[in-house]
């Protein structure tokens, strides 16, 4: 079975039992590869949108209410806290995964730059710049923040007077709002991991030897 739990910092100086430099970046190369991955791996992306599925869907439960107040249903008195509570149980817990994956995400960064500091072996480090990934994570998150603005602000320009309810206009804004959001997270992740790949992976530019200096 996978580990779930991220891999541990590397102990302290006084506690560090690696025989040569061969055995420290072979056990810093499978920490931050392990740490690449279930920081960029496609799970992740996946699991976001997962999460903003859950969110639309618990949004949709709860416009049910007012449209049913809207109709004037006879039946509203019941389902108006049914859908209630099941909107928000579907929506509660794909607000605590967002949080909780954004949490993660910071965590994991700190456990990668105390690894990183360990030792310099651009050889293997490069591979944790991961261009292909975090260019799938902005390009799809692109696609769907786009989605979300149109669909927000096609629910409120196209809404016709007598045809669509208040909770049509509601469902499509909230829809849209929760999509931008989801669009907006992936993009500052690989944002953010465009720009700390270009501070902590990029080389050190070389010294000029003396006598070089005009």
């Amino acid at each position: 079975m996978p580990r779930r739990t991220l891999p541990p910092p590397p102990p302290p100086v006084h506690l560090r039992t690696w025989p040569d430099r061969s055995a420290l970046l072979y056990d810093r190369g499978i920490a931050l590869e392990d740490l690449r991955k279930r920081s960029l791996g496609v799970h992740r992306l996946l699991l976001l949108w997962l999460c903003a599925l859950g969110g639309v869907i618990g949004w949709a439960l709860l416009t049910v209410p007012l449209e049913m107040i809207e109709d004037h249903d006879v039946t509203a008195f019941v389902m108006v806290p049914l859908c209630a509570v099941l909107g928000l149980g579907a929506l509660a817990p794909s607000v605590i995964g967002v949080v909780a994956g954004i949490r993660k995400d910071r965590k994991i960064r700190e456990l990668t730059d105390s690894w990183l500091a360990l030792d310099s072996h651009p050889a293997s480090d490069s591979a944790l710049r991961s261009p292909g990934l975090s260019l799938c994570w902005l390009l799809s998150s692109l696609a769907v923040s786009t989605l979300g603005l149109w669909a927000s602000f096609a629910a409120a320009a196209y809404a016709e007077p007598g045809r669509d309810s208040y909770s049509d206009v509601a469902l499509g804004m909230g829809t849209g709002l929760i999509l931008w959001l989801t669009g907006l997270i992936g993009i500052t992740k690989a944002v953010g991991h465009y720009r700390w790949a270009i501070r902590k992976l990029s080389p050190a530019p070389a010294s000029m030897p003396d006598g070089a200096h005009h």
